[in-house]
Parts: C-alpha cells; sequence; structure tokens
C-alpha cells in the first residue's frame, strides 16, 4: 500500500491535534470558546433562576420546621421592601422639588431677559415716535442726494426689521414663561404627592419594624440559658453551611469578574463600612458544657443607617433573609472566594447583578441606638478565613 505524501501527513497530524487540544481543554474553558452573548446571558438568567428557586424553597423548609423564624423573616423582608420603598420617594420627592427649584431660577432669568427685550423695543419705538409718522415718504420728499436716501430708506428698514425682531422674541419668552409656570406647578403638586405617599410608607415602615422587633424579644425569650445559647448558635452556622454548599452546586458556573485576583487584595480591601470592631475572628460567641462557638467573622459596628459598600469586583449570588444573619448579602469574587454581609436592613442589589468597589450593596437599620451592626465574613471556597488580615 502506497504511504500517504508528505503534505497529507502534515494535514492529518495538525487536525488530530486540534481535536486532542479540544478534548483536553476544561469543560469550562471550552464552554467559554464556544459561547455567544446570547447564550452567556441565557445561561445567566438560568442560574439567577434557579438561586431564586433555592431561596424559595428554603423559606418554606422555614415554616415547616420554625414558624417564628419563619414570621420573622417575612417581617425583615417587609422592612427592607418598606425601607426601600421610603428612600425611593423620598429620593424622587427630593429631585422633584430640585427641578421645581431649577424651572423657578430659569423663570427668573427668562423674566430679566424679557424686561431687557422690553425696554429696547420701548427705545425703538420711542425713536420712531421722534421721526414721526410715515417717515419713508417725508425721507423721500425731504432728500435730493439719491445715495444718502438710499442709505437713510437701509437704516429704516433695519429699525424696522430689529422691531420686529424684538416683538417675536418677546412673544416666545411669554410663552416659554407660561410653559414654566405650568411646569413648576406640576413640580409642585408632584412633590406633594410623593411627600403624602412618603409619609404613609414611613408609618407603615414604622409597623413593620415594630412587629419584627417584637418577634426578636419573643425569640430571645426562648433562649433561657447557655445550653440553649450555644445550640441556636450552632442551628445559625448550620444555616450559613447549608446555604453555602447549596449555593456552591448552582453557581459553580456562574461567572465572576476575573480581571483581577481576589487573591493580590489581601490587606488591600477597604472596609466595607466605616466603624470599629467589636467582635474579632475566632473570638468566643458562646460556651458551654455542650462546647463552645466562635465567630467565622468579624462584627462592624458603625453608626446607625449607614451604607455598606462593595470592597472589590464580584457578583451577587445571594441577597435574601438568612436564620442568624438576618438580610445577607453574599458576593461571589474571582478565584473561589466569597464575602458576606450580614444583619444589612436593606439591600441595594439582586442575585446575578456584577459589583465593583466602592458600589452601594446596603444599609444598616437608621432608628434606634445611635450604632448599628455588620457582619462581615471571607470565605476562600467554603473556609472562612480572617477578614481582618484582608482589610487595609
Amino acid at each position: 500500500m502506497k504511504s500517504p505524501s508528505r503534505p497529507l501527513r502534515i494535514l492529518a497530524t495538525l487536525v488530530f491535534s486540534a481535536a486532542w487540544a479540544m478534548i483536553a481543554l476544561p469543560v469550562s474553558t471550552f464552554a467559554a470558546a464556544v459561547t455567544d452573548p446570547s447564550q452567556a446571558k441565557a445561561n445567566l438568567a438560568a442560574v439567577r433562576a434557579r438561586i431564586t428557586d433555592l431561596t424559595q424553597r428554603r423559606g418554606k423548609d422555614l415554616a415547616e420546621r420554625d414558624a417564628l423564624s419563619s414570621h420573622l423573616r417575612d417581617a425583615e423582608l417587609e422592612v427592607t421592601v418598606k425601607r426601600q420603598a421610603l428612600e425611593e420617594l423620598r429620593g424622587a420627592a427630593a429631585a422633584a422639588a430640585q427641578r421645581r427649584t431649577e424651572l423657578q431660577v430659569e423663570r427668573q432669568r427668562t423674566l430679566a431677559t424679557l424686561d431687557g427685550e422690553r425696554s429696547v423695543l420701548g427705545a425703538e419705538a420711542r425713536l420712531a415716535q421722534m421721526m414721526g409718522p410715515q417717515q419713508d415718504i417725508k425721507l423721500l420728499l425731504n432728500q435730493t442726494d439719491a445715495r444718502r436716501l438710499g442709505r437713510m430708506l437701509t437704516l429704516e428698514g433695519y429699525f424696522g426689521r430689529a422691531r420686529a425682531a424684538h416683538i417675536e422674541t418677546i412673544a416666545r419668552q411669554l410663552a416659554q414663561l407660561n410653559s414654566l409656570s405650568e411646569q413648576i406647578d406640576a413640580q409642585a403638586a408632584k412633590y406633594q404627592g410623593l411627600t403624602a405617599d412618603a409619609s404613609k410608607e414611613l408609618q407603615d415602615l414604622l409597623r413593620a419594624r415594630a412587629a419584627r422587633a417584637t418577634l426578636i424579644v419573643t425569640l430571645a425569650g426562648q433562649v433561657r440559658s447557655a445550653d440553649q445559647q450555644l445550640a441556636k448558635l450552632k442551628r445559625d452556622e448550620q444555616a450559613v453551611e447549608s446555604l453555602l454548599a447549596d449555593l456552591a452546586n448552582v453557581v459553580q458556573d456562574f461567572p465572576t469578574d476575573s480581571k483581577s485576583g481576589f487573591a493580590a487584595m489581601h490587606g488591600k480591601l477597604p472596609w466595607p463600612v466605616s466603624g470599629r470592631l467589636t467582635a474579632a475572628y475566632h473570638e468566643l460567641r458562646a460556651d458551654s458544657g455542650q462546647g463552645a462557638m466562635r465567630w467565622n467573622g468579624v462584627m462592624i459596628e458603625a453608626a446607625k443607617g449607614a451604607k455598606v459598600r462593595a470592597p472589590y469586583f464580584g457578583r451577587v449570588i445571594y441577597a435574601d433573609w438568612l436564620q442568624g444573619l438576618g438580610m445577607l448579602m453574599i458576593i461571589s469574587h474571582s478565584g473561589g472566594y466569597l464575602s458576606l454581609y450580614g444583619h444589612a436592613e436593606v439591600l441595594y442589589k439582586s442575585v446575578g447583578d456584577l459589583v465593583s468597589p466602592g458600589d452601594l450593596i446596603g444599609a444598616l437599620p437608621d432608628t434606634g441606638a445611635d450604632t448599628a451592626p455588620l457582619y462581615f465574613e471571607i470565605r476562600q471556597g467554603r473556609k472562612p478565613v480572617d477578614p481582618k488580615l484582608w482589610l487595609r
């Protein structure tokens, strides 16, 4: 049998090498190579839907297992919805008031311009009156120099056109003033409506906060001994571990922003909120005859209402209530790192949202004591690490 020619052998080798390279590629790399933007968007939506389903199932499980904690979850979710709605209404009312002020300034500026145009027109009218009626005929009869007569008629034409232009400008500015007045009235009505809505929303928020406070007191009354406290903390910790295990199964293909490695930020991350540490990593939380519990993160005491900001690039993979941590946000970072933010009252990002350093992601309660705590945790995979070593 005749052996293949050299060019054919080279071609066969190249084809085989390319095929083997594709087989040897990790599945995720191959998927990235063939996935177009529309497919990536569809995959993201699918993962987001799976996380939403996971969150709903956990809520149902909690309702079946612990009715009181389920009621607390509902109360805190209602508080965060009411707080966010109130902030949006206040922002819209402030924007309406600002727009009204801008319109009033513009109206005053237009009035000043209109006064100037009227003054000029008045001067032109007085000049025309001084020249008397039928000035064109008078010029024609009184002038013998044709060139001078032409210049005078041209000048008179300029005066006439100028008066007509000023009259048109004044009419246009009067129409603009009427429009500005209508817009100012509309903004005033809008502001009053938004303020009324915000007042109602504030009352709803206060009622939701009162309901939450009652449930917290009731739950606290169930813990009467060190053993009971330890058992509760263990259940809370198990809730976190269970959630992270569930999320790991869902978000393994969830794309995160990997332009810069999170690992390189060791000791350089900005604090998510300004405050002081009141509980350190691995500090003792509870101790009894049944064992001891330590912190997996840190507690940062900040001013009430303080805004919580993302310290680094990442993608939100959880934004909901969790037993023991209240309203919780989890952000996935490159390299398999996670950051957790607990005890917020309102969350500004949703599952699937990309975040950048400094982005507003949540806020602490703005009522009650002068300060409010934020729980902050960093994990490498499922393993907690000391957040203080990462913060600058």
